[in-house]
């Protein structure tokens, strides 16, 4: 009773137990549920292809090593006559400051005939030209082809959509590269 006389409730022991145990398994619940769902959430090195949600890359599995794949892209880059502006060996270049990782290497490419035009219509354009294609090795020895995703591009840019076989090209030597 209080001080007026009427009866204050309290509640019993085991109302506050059972309150305790409920809250325990719930959260246990909870952690269980999110760590299934981590589990159980792709990674792009299990995957066989994962584009890469707002990041707008593309990642495909070769059947070859980063030098083979690398080597079938130059080749086939010459037969189309596209231009070969760049090699980035990025792993070498670790390797020779003492630092290690898997190998990986960036191929810069491009037709300035088909280029061109894509800046002129989107001049911000010009940043992600010319295009781009990364070869690397992951952690498990698997070889990995990743390119900007020409639609996150033409998002990205605002470019007409006319314009888009531009670099959609990138697709067909990433895939022709790791078959």
């Amino acid at each position: 009773m209080d001080e007026r006389g009427a009866v204050t409730a309290r509640p019993s022991t085991q109302a506050v137990s059972i309150a305790l145990f409920l809250a325990v398994i719930g959260l246990g619940m909870a952690i269980d549920l999110v760590s299934v769902r981590a589990a159980g959430e792709p990674h792009a090195e299990q995957n066989q292809e994962m584009s890469m949600g707002n990041k707008g890359i593309v990642e495909k599995p070769s059947n070859h090593s980063v030098q083979q794949t690398v080597d079938r892209l130059k080749s086939i880059l010459r037969s189309r006559e596209v231009t070969l502006f760049a090699e980035i060996d990025h792993s070498g270049e670790a390797a020779k400051v003492g630092l290690k990782m898997p190998e990986t290497k960036l191929l810069i490419f491009g037709n300035p005939k088909a280029g061109t035009p894509l800046m002129l219509a989107a001049p911000s354009t010009s940043i992600d030209l010319p295009l781009k294609i990364l070869v690397r090795e992951d952690g498990q020895g698997g070889v990995w082809v990743s390119y900007n995703s020409p639609d996150y591009l033409q998002e990205r840019h605002g470019f007409p959509r006319e314009l888009l076989q531009s670099v959609a090209a990138v697709e067909l030597l990433a895939t022709k590269a790791a078959e």
